[in-house]
């Protein structure tokens, strides 16, 4: 059995997740919109150059969870799912799913956002098993930190192979989707990788390496 490992943002959904989240957390009033998105804007721009550090976009994003329960942001975010993500889904990137279902793979979203979104959106593309950046707790309620190796550039490396190891299972014959230059590291690590709308640096790479490049729509 091989792995079909995916990223999600921009790779199998038409957007970033964690950015869409920030606008719903305005429309719910746990953030005011305009400097909390102009802040986001900013992050996001320095992670789509490759230089973003993603402690501090995840101390800043996940400050309004902090003292909410996981229960009631996981009430929230499952309509959001359906009213925001499911329309943005890459129809291409189901058919790859299923494509790889179909062969006897084994599917897994590695992602840079936190589980708190990635997991919910994976389950409504029939995926199981995420690996995302995993949100602390403490006394039944998020305490806005993170916790663990945050599943981003090579940490998604180090979760992946203690993964691998867990469930007692190996990369050969692995398959990664990916858009961003951020995954090269973990594209450079399989036997098949895939660059999704590849962002400029990603795309010269997999034109020089002779990658496939999908371009969902």
């Amino acid at each position: 059995m091989a792995l079909a490992i995916f990223d999600l943002d921009e790779t199998l959904i038409h957007g970033d997740c964690a950015t869409l989240w920030s606008q719903q957390m305005g429309r719910l009033g746990w953030v005011d919109t305009e400097p909390f998105m102009k802040r986001n804007n900013e992050l996001m721009a320095a992670y789509s150059k490759g230089e973003l550090a993603m402690d501090v976009f995840m101390a800043f994003s996940l400050e309004p969870l902090a003292g909410r329960t996981p229960e009631e942001v996981a009430h929230l975010v499952g309509p959001w799912v359906e009213d925001v993500i499911e329309p943005i889904i890459f129809s291409e990137g189901c058919k790859a799913i299923a494509e790889h279902r179909k062969a006897g793979d084994r599917i897994l979203v590695i992602s840079a956002s936190g589980t708190h979104l990635v997991k919910p959106i994976a389950e409504r593309l029939g995926i199981d098993e995420v690996l995302g950046i995993e949100l602390e707790v403490k006394n039944g309620v998020y305490t806005g930190q993170t916790t663990g190796t945050l599943t981003y550039r090579e940490g998604k490396i180090t979760r992946l192979l203690e993964w691998l190891d867990e469930q007692e299972e190996n990369l050969e014959g692995a398959s990664f989707y990916s858009d961003s230059r951020n995954d090269l590291p973990l594209l450079l690590k399989v036997d098949h990788p895939h660059a999704v709308n590849p962002d400029p640096v990603l795309r010269e790479h997999a034109e020089k390496a002779g990658w496939p490049i999908h371009l969902w729509k």
